[in-house]
């Protein structure tokens, strides 16, 4: 029997905390996210969600409010930036969702979060609440946020993203790590896309130091992301920096006229810097643990910054409740010992992504095209991630599960 009084006091309303209150409910556990900015709003434009999340959000009822709102993606595609020749088509068998047992949606984030909000219900949720210091007694841990205001929990989880200040709070230091990337973002409505193929496809247009990953989301706005490497050091403090009109033209502008296209449908106004974080040797001090880009930020090249949130929010909420109250270390252990090795993984495909899509013309990039081409090669290298269900199975050796 879990115990009413039980407080757990989440940081970040983003994806992962409010889907790590949905996980707990289904446990019996309510939990209060204490969330900085003054109204719910998600950081960048869209996301995609694989199997490996989708599943859980259709298996606690949600799958309706999603297909009202969502694009349900089943074909990835890889092409020359340049020309716009095909260098892999590959679908599930005989659909993804068959393959992997859930859908692939491309989402907008305010839409994902409105849907999320609601379950969990505005009155668990306390805006304008940025955390100014975390006081562990041992017993207790003590929130104090900015505005002057304090809380009191059992257990604390950071869930507020790659920029946390409860990863700070546990470190002592930032450890931001510049991927030597960056990129512009943007939506764009389909009917300024009147020169892009396959619309209905996720699709990485790669060439030489850069590529464009994009896909369809809602009823047909194509999100798009143009990452271009720049291996200097981020000249600036801030990962965000104003960027000039034209700007994502200079490196791409001779690209495939579909993509020049999309990148200059929108005006761009920001330069994106991408950051990720090394991996940590544990997520939690005392009663304090971390979640989601919290505990391991990754560059988007996977797409799995959301998708791993939610499998970490899923083994915690388990955890916690098979543990129950009075064994918050066990739990916290044993969800580390689930989720590390497979972040770790998953981290590490991510980054070494950007160096495969980058390569200049060659031998090493006709081997690479060669691979992509192959669907058993291109469904193999995806399966581990997208075929795993983190509510009912403990990852494998190949999943990411002896990683320490």
């Amino acid at each position: 029997m879990i115990k009413a009084d039980w407080k757990i006091a989440v940081v970040g309303g983003g994806i992962g905390g409010l889907t790590l209150a949905l996980a707990l409910r289904q446990r019996g556990i309510e939990v209060d996210i204490y969330e900085q900015t003054g109204e719910l709003r998600e950081v960048g434009a869209a996301v995609a969600l694989s199997a490996n999340a989708t599943r859980f959000y259709d298996r606690i009822g949600l799958r309706a409010q999603f297909d009202e709102v969502c694009f349900s993606i089943s074909t990835l595609i890889y092409r020359d930036g340049r020309d716009g020749r095909v260098i892999g088509k590959h679908s599930g068998d005989s659909s993804y969702e068959r393959q992997f047992g859930a859908c692939y949606w491309g989402i907008h984030r305010a839409d994902l979060q409105a849907i999320l909000s609601k379950a969990v219900g505005m009155e668990r949720i306390h805006l304008s609440k940025r955390l100014r210091d975390l006081k562990d007694s041992g017993s207790e841990v003590v929130l104090e946020f900015e505005d002057g205001s304090s809380a009191r929990a059992d257990l604390v989880i950071g869930a507020d993203g790659a920029r946390s200040l409860v990863r700070r709070w546990m470190l002592g230091y930032d450890d931001a790590l510049y991927s030597g990337c960056s990129g512009f973002r943007g939506i764009v409505p389909p009917e300024m896309l009147d020169l892009l193929p396959d619309p209905d496809a996720i699709q990485f247009w790669v060439g030489p130091g850069g590529h464009l990953l994009h896909y369809p989301i809602g009823k047909g706005d194509h999100n798009f992301l143009l990452v271009e490497r720049n291996p200097s050091p981020w000249p600036v403090r801030e990962w965000v920096t104003a960027a000039e009109q034209g700007e994502q033209l200079r490196r791409f502008g001779d690209w495939h006229p579909a993509v020049v296209q999309m990148i200059s449908a929108v005006p761009t106004s920001q330069r994106w810097a991408l950051f990720h974080r090394p991996p940590l040797g544990r997520w939690t001090r005392g009663r304090v643990t971390l979640l989601g880009d919290a505990a391991h930020a990754l560059v988007p090249h996977h797409g799995q910054g959301a998708n791993q949130s939610i499998e970490d929010a899923v083994v915690l909420a388990a955890s916690l409740a098979d543990h129950g109250p009075g064994r918050f270390a066990e739990a916290l252990e044993h969800y580390e010992s689930l989720r590390r090795g497979r972040t770790r993984k998953v981290q590490f495909a991510s980054i070494s992504t950007a160096d495969v899509l980058h390569l200049p013309d060659g031998p090493a990039a006709d081997t690479r095209n060669a691979r992509l081409a192959q669907r058993d090669e291109v469904m193999h290298n995806l399966g581990w991630i997208h075929d795993f269900d983190p509510a009912t199975q403990v990852p494998s050796e190949r999943q990411g599960g002896t990683w320490l």
